[in-house]
């Protein structure tokens, strides 16, 4: 085997993990942007501004999550380069009827997302409370090295009539 016949092979096996990412990561919610606030004007680059995010919760069909968050603007936030404050607020609420394609985990996350170019997320995990039919969002910021304990919490009840399906 020549040493070009196995770079095309390792090539193509890199590129189809890199696919197998990307469908399995899929899985998680994605963002629809509803609408921004400007905060603070920037003379280059966008305005510091707040953002109002709609996500649709992959695990439970009529279920939408609603979280605001600050973004830095400038140069730096123009770039991507700069680091999102770590305060973020979340309404979950019910759009339609709730249904659920399979079991829930008691505990998941459904989102996350990058707040800076290197160390910090914002996630959404949904936690069960079978014992009162409901289903709990929480959302907070995760630094590599040193976490945030900013968080914020809503639920969404859910009809007595169906009981929320949990994995064994």
């Amino acid at each position: 085997m020549n040493m070009f016949s196995t770079l095309t092979r390792l090539t193509s096996a890199v590129l189809l993990t890199a696919a197998a990412l990307t469908v399995a990561g899929a899985a998680h919610a994605a963002s629809e942007k509803i609408g921004t606030v400007d905060t603070a004007f920037q003379w280059i680059g966008r305005d510091h501004d707040i953002v109002v995010e709609a996500y649709d919760d992959p695990g439970v069909a009529g279920v939408t999550c609603y979280v605001s968050r600050a973004r830095v603007g400038g140069i730096k936030g123009t770039l991507g380069l700069a680091e999102d404050r770590a305060e973020a607020s979340i309404a979950c609420r019910q759009v339609g009827p709730i249904s659920f394609p399979e079991p829930l985990k008691k505990q998941e996350e459904v989102f996350s997302e990058r707040m800076s170019i290197l160390f910090k997320r914002l996630r959404i995990v949904r936690m069960v409370d079978p014992a009162r039919n409901t289903l709990i969002y929480l959302t907070y910021s995760e630094k590599l090295i040193d976490g945030s304990p900013q968080n914020s919490v809503t639920a969404v009840p859910v009809d007595r009539a169906m009981a929320i399906p949990l994995r064994k």
